[in-house]
């Protein structure tokens, strides 16, 4: 066979396994586009509740009514995009199929160099078409998100800081701060409009407060309030969290939306209202063995200064099976801390009271009587706040 056929040959056969590659790329990112739609989370996962489906070719289904024309841009824009992308790749393909070079080529083709009516429809169509989209964003983002009612019907308060957050009903008198990987919850009653206002308590961290299935999100920028309006239509849990990175602790910068019915939410904030002990009780019974205590436990003083310089003093000790309480001081004027110590529940597991030391201010703790060793004690809202606790005889 002569070289220039050979060559031809190679060349042919080459073109058609790029093209085939091409078209098994594209298949196998749909398939995977499809298969991430329908994929479910076992629990709670970044952005999405426990079961909820996993990302796909759409975003989740909106749950608000502000984010309805939201979706349905979307959609406009993704039927846009499969259009432009059909187009452009389907030319490629057809121009590298019909005008390959065959055996029998033995000159260039007559060189064609610029078409004025082609390049003003290249450039005039997109041109149109991103002005378009930009336009019709614009226009849903300020009729939707950035409007605003008169009065809403519920006001809530949401603070960000390293790292977690913290939900305050000012008209109500309630205050959240959720601990561990899934956050605090925030409850919102259904069909009633409601104005999410934004704080940050950090001094020079941006934070993003983002619930996927609002299809929005808004930063939590220091020294602004950023403020939106939502009503929440669907009855549920939504799995929210920080879409900004804040820094080591942001992959467990969690909470929860759960929406109710107006008579569950009445319910739920007379629940909260409710008079409760501002002092934890021990979250177990003495370990097994243990002498009953006698006379006022003994008390220690620990100030929580600040996320990167921990407690003061980073030691503690008391003694070993006797009643104790921890009278903390949180210096940091304006994020919470708490008082968690590891594996000191009698299963084994940490025990964390769920109730904090607000800014500025201070809380008691009464842990339960502990057998002698050293324990660890944290900031279970900040992990990174640690020391030792000796327990001895």
């Amino acid at each position: 066979m002569p070289l220039v056929g050979l060559r031809h040959r190679i060349a042919n056969g080459l073109t058609a396994r790029i093209i085939s590659v091409a078209f098994l790329a594209v298949f196998a990112a749909l398939a995977a586009g499809c298969a991430g739609a329908a994929a479910q989370h076992p629990g709670f996962e970044p952005g999405y509740g426990p079961g909820a489906p996993g990302p796909g070719f759409f975003p989740l289904d909106s749950v608000t009514e502000q984010g309805v024309p939201t979706q349905s841009l979307y959609f406009l824009t993704f039927v846009i995009a499969v259009i432009v992308f059909v187009l452009v790749e389907g030319l490629l393909l057809f121009i590298a199929i019909r005008f390959r070079r065959k055996p029998t080529d033995t000159e260039l083709p007559p060189q064609i160099h610029g078409s004025t009516a082609l390049e003003l429809l290249w450039t005039i169509i997109p041109m149109i078409t991103v002005t378009g989209l930009f336009v019709a964003a614009i226009i849903t983002l300020n009729e939707e998100y950035e409007a605003h009612v008169a009065q809403p019907d519920l006001v809530v308060d949401v603070t960000g800081f390293q790292w977690q957050w913290k939900f305050e009903y000012p008209e109500q008198g309630i205050t959240l701060t959720g601990t561990g990987r899934e956050g605090p919850v925030m409850a919102l009653p259904v069909g009633e409009s409601i104005r999410i206002r934004l704080h940050s308590a950090d001094t020079d961290v941006i934070h993003s407060f983002y619930v996927p299935q609002f299809l929005y999100k808004k930063d939590v920028i220091p020294g602004r309030v950023n403020e939106f309006d939502v009503v929440v239509q669907q009855v549920g849990t939504f799995a929210g969290q920080c879409a900004e990175f804040c820094g080591f602790g942001h992959a467990d910068m969690h909470f929860s939306v759960q929406a109710m019915t107006p008579a569950d939410f009445d319910a739920w904030v007379a629940q909260q209202q409710a008079p409760s002990s501002a002092t934890p009780q021990p979250s177990g019974p003495p370990p097994s063995g243990a002498p009953p205590s006698a006379g006022p436990p003994a008390a220690v003083n620990l100030t929580s200064v600040s996320i990167a310089q921990g407690f003061q003093p980073k030691e503690l000790s008391i003694p070993a099976d006797t009643a104790w309480s921890v009278n903390l001081t949180n210096a940091d004027p304006s994020v919470p801390h708490n008082f968690s110590i590891r594996a000191a529940n009698p299963d084994g597991s940490d025990w964390e009271p769920g109730i904090n030391a607000d800014g500025g201010g201070s809380a008691v703790y009464q842990p339960p009587p502990l057998p002698a060793g050293d324990y660890t004690f944290y900031c279970s809202l900040h992990p990174n706040m640690t020391g030792t606790l000796h327990v001895g005889q």
